[in-house]
């Protein structure tokens, strides 16, 4: 296990897969074999380039929405842009969020948020997170 492993996982756990990087950043914290700001470095910036990813989907994939196979219905997408304008930029600060977190960037990208935007709210929670983290461990 390494830096770039813990990055993988970052990205990952930032999609829609069920994985844990606060799991694997306190169990490299803990073994004290590795820099403490370089785990930092690598669990923050895998987990907000997998939000980007998030993002980039919502982005382009959105414009697919009359195919059959698309995943989301037109009452789905209305009902999460009403809810992303009446929470508005600010609820990007919470994509570190399990669950709800993945969709959210998502829907910012639907949304057409600006990315600048995106990126400095999405990596303002994601690095608190793994600062914080790192605090207790």
């Amino acid at each position: 296990m390494g830096y770039l492993s813990l990055f993988t996982i970052s990205f990952l756990a930032a999609t829609i897969l069920p994985l844990s990087s606060e799991l694997m950043l306190a169990t490299m914290l803990s073994v004290e074999s590795y820099n403490r700001t370089l785990l930092i470095l690598f669990s923050s910036l895998g987990n907000i380039l997998g939000s980007v990813f998030n993002w980039v989907i919502g982005f382009y994939f959105i414009k697919l929405q009359d195919k059959k196979w698309f995943p989301f219905k037109e009452k789905q997408i209305s009902k999460s842009s009403l809810w992303f304008e009446k929470y508005g930029k600010w609820s990007l600060l919470f994509a570190w969020v399990p669950v709800i977190g993945d969709p959210l960037t998502f829907v910012a990208g639907s949304m057409k948020t600006k990315f600048l935007t995106f990126i400095i709210l999405v990596s303002v929670g994601k690095i608190a997170r793994y600062l914080f983290i790192s605090l207790l461990i």
